[in-house]
């Protein structure tokens, strides 16, 4: 009966945390020349939720949001730049100075592409978020951008 019990209460815990989507991305592009565009990534973050800083000075704290691209004829120029409610401070939860956002994040990366016709661009980004209490697990989301349109 305790097992019955305990797998009731662990399986209702997950689905409570699976219905929680405090992060909501965007993607899109913006043509800089022939051979360059920049990738933007939105974050509208819920009240009371956090994302970090691709910049996190520490592997041993929360995981920081990254992008990958799946495309082999593409290349990223520099380092993404960061826009939004940037806050830097030290964060109870991990006891460590964290870079992170709320309300809205927008990360900018300019990459090279050769130019097709068939000029899209897909991969996913990692993202960790975080509220004054929890964090929910590292999520990948997919992305695909037509750079044509």
């Amino acid at each position: 009966m305790r097992v019955a019990l305990l797998f009731v209460l662990l399986f209702a815990f997950n689905a409570v945390y699976a219905q929680l989507e405090p992060v909501q991305w965007s993607f899109q592009a913006e043509k800089v020349n022939d051979q360059e565009y920049d990738i933007i990534f939105t974050a509208k973050i819920d009240k009371g939720w956090s994302v970090y800083s691709p910049y996190l000075e520490s592997d041993e704290g929360p995981v920081p949001t990254t992008f990958e691209f799946y495309n082999n004829d593409l290349t990223a120029v520099g380092k993404a730049k960061e826009e939004g409610n940037r806050k830097e401070s030290f964060d109870e939860n991990f006891g460590m100075n964290l870079i992170k956002f709320s309300g809205n994040a927008r990360f900018t990366q300019r990459v090279r592409v050769k130019v097709t016709d068939d000029n899209i661009v897909s991969g996913h980004l990692t993202y960790m978020t975080c509220d004054d209490e929890t964090c929910l697990p590292p999520e990948d989301v997919n992305f695909e951008i037509d750079l044509n349109d």
